[in-house]
């Protein structure tokens, strides 16, 4: 199998090694890892891609690429150069250093090169290692990821949907729990939340040389959503696995919109 890893985190992220930790296994010994991140973080970029303007990419080792991008940037840089063609089997995007449950996963990087990689018709799988009390003071915060990360992707392999012929194909969105890998009670399939009550906001600050900054600053991340959703299952210690589209239509009210405006 030839695989295709990226992050959001950059190219020396630790979530990008565990990623290839999963990734080579996954692969097997006859198998394929390739790597193409970005050169610097990315977090927060969504989908973006850098339409108007080049990027560097550069060669750091073997299979192993840095490009000045995004996700969605790297993903393609790995399909149409850096293969040169040759699709890869699987595209893997994390591992995430901080959930993207809920509403995080519409701004983040680790997504956004999942989604590219499914537009571009290919199996694609984003994984996040939520962070909290738990995990502050394990010697390695991603444990639940690199332990558990495999058995997941390969359930999802073995046994997941994997619609190739619909023209906004499935892709996944995998969150570990913020617990010791051996505290993670199982795997629960959830929608995504919706974390109400916080958001994505800006705090101002002052430079020395007397000019006005913003930082975006977000929520607080402990808030649980509605049952049967993505961080409700991992505050309660669940890896949590939701299927996803890139196909924005809200398909429940395009019936109802149709008699209104009839």
């Amino acid at each position: 199998m030839r695989i295709l890893i990226t992050n959001d985190d950059g190219i020396n992220a630790p979530g990008l090694e565990v990623l290839a930790e999963i990734a080579h296994d996954i692969a097997g010994p006859g198998g394929e890892v390739w790597t193409v991140a970005p050169a610097f973080e990315q977090s927060g970029v969504g989908h973006c891609i850098s339409y108007t303007h080049p990027m560097m990419i550069a060669q750091l080792g073997e299979r192993r690429f840095a490009a000045e991008g995004s996700p969605a940037d790297c993903v393609l840089a790995g399909i149409y150069d850096v293969l040169a063609g040759q699709r890869p089997d699987l595209v893997l995007s994390g591992v995430n250093r901080g959930n993207n449950a809920g509403e995080n996963a519409m701004y983040s990087g680790t997504v956004g090169g999942a989604m590219e990689a499914a537009l571009q018709g290919l199996p694609a799988i984003a994984l996040s290692q939520y962070l909290g009390p738990l995990t502050a003071n394990l010697d390695d915060p991603f444990e639940a990821a690199r332990t558990h990360g495999a058995a997941v992707v390969r359930a999802l392999l073995d046994r997941g949907i994997w619609d190739g012929g619909s023209d906004y194909r499935l892709f996944y969105n995998i969150n570990f729990p913020p617990t010791a890998a051996a505290d993670v009670k199982g795997v629960k399939v959830a929608s995504q939340g919706y974390r109400r009550d916080t958001a994505f906001g800006v705090e101002p600050h002052q430079s020395p040389s007397g000019r006005k900054f913003l930082w975006i600053k977000g929520g607080p991340q402990n808030i649980r959503t509605a049952a049967g959703t993505d961080v409700a299952a991992n505050l309660d210690g669940y890896i949590s696995v939701t299927p996803m589209r890139a196909d924005l239509t809200a398909h429940d009210v395009l019936a109802d919109l149709a008699v209104q405006l009839g």
